[in-house]
């Protein structure tokens, strides 16, 4: 059997209608247009990517079911008897920023929100997760940011940190000291203070209005110095003063964060201790001065340490 020119023309045309068929069915089903090739226009221009938008701050009080675990927070807040540090204490207002970070949290602490944040984390602690703030409960909180002080982690195992040599120490600028005081740290404890006390300014301009904030009232206390004012005050290993103590390395400072009227930027009265934690210079050092390698002392609101070197 023989073809002739003209069949082979029949059936490429017919082929060829039958392709364009097939490629408008499926532009029909799909809604979509075949792409064209790129066109060469130059060498590729890399792009920066879309700004993303900021999660919607949570609204605290649509947390459904954790109504009553609320409801105990709010009156365990003022009114909760307990010894956290071993000293009596009523209610938990004053470590309220340091839970609201560790949890993860904005809402305040009397809200369905709050609670079902909580409960969260204490199942993450394998705690039973009930949303309510517990002794118990913040005993786990407490080990967590206190196994980040590589001075505690010494001091559990009967080890009190060797001084630096005192040459090895650097000087405070004047308005690093509260008032103008003299202050020595170890030179990378310095560094990383000037860094975070400089974000803290940018970022928060109610901290840069006070000339006081964040200047360090307390530094390297050498141990004889330590003995000295603990045998003066009668209260050695207390809450308040450490025969051993973090500032003999060069490490710890006392930082002004704000002060009650009536009392001192050292003074550790309840009153006092929860005004601090109310300031905007506090609650900036809870949320942010991970970033520069300090934690905190959460008896003291005052007392950060800087985790860059080993005591």
């Amino acid at each position: 059997m023989t073809f002739k020119a003209s069949d082979a023309l029949r059936f490429l045309g017919a082929l060829g209608a039958a392709v364009v068929l097939l490629v408008l069915l499926v532009w029909r089903v799909t809604g979509e247009k075949p792409e064209a090739p790129p066109r060469r226009t130059g060498p590729a221009v890399a792009t920066a990517p879309a700004p993303m938008t900021p999660p919607a701050a949570p609204d605290c009080g649509l947390a459904r079911g954790w109504e009553r675990a609320a409801r105990q927070n709010a009156r365990s807040l003022t009114s909760l008897q307990w010894a956290p540090f071993r000293r009596p204490e009523t209610g938990w207002q004053v470590y309220v920023p340091l839970i609201q970070t560790a949890i993860g949290t904005p809402c305040a602490p009397d809200t369905p929100g709050f609670a079902a944040a909580f409960a969260a984390w204490q199942g993450d602690q394998r705690i039973f997760p009930n949303g309510v703030m517990s002794p118990e409960a913040f005993q786990h909180l407490k080990g967590q940011a206190q196994e980040k002080r590589a001075f505690v982690r010494l001091s559990s195992r009967g080890v009190c940190p060797s001084p630096p040599s005192e040459a090895r120490l650097t000087a405070g600028r004047p308005r690093e000291g509260y008032a103008g005081k003299h202050v020595e740290l170890r030179p990378g404890a310095f560094a990383a203070y000037r860094a975070m006390v400089d974000a803290a300014k940018a970022e928060v301009p109610e901290i840069a209005r006070d000339p006081r904030n964040l200047t360090i009232f307390s530094a390297y206390r050498s141990p004889a110095y330590d003995a000295a004012r603990c045998a003066r005050d009668g209260n050695c290993n207390g809450i308040v003063r450490a025969r051993c103590s973090p500032h003999r390395t060069g490490l710890a400072m006392d930082l002004y964060v704000g002060q009650a009227p009536g009392y001192g930027p050292d003074s550790s009265a309840d009153a006092n201790r929860l005004h601090m934690t109310r300031t905007p210079t506090y609650r900036w050092l809870v949320a942010n001065a991970h970033r520069f390698g300090f934690v905190n002392y959460p008896f003291e609101p005052w007392h950060w340490e800087w985790t860059g070197e080993t005591p």
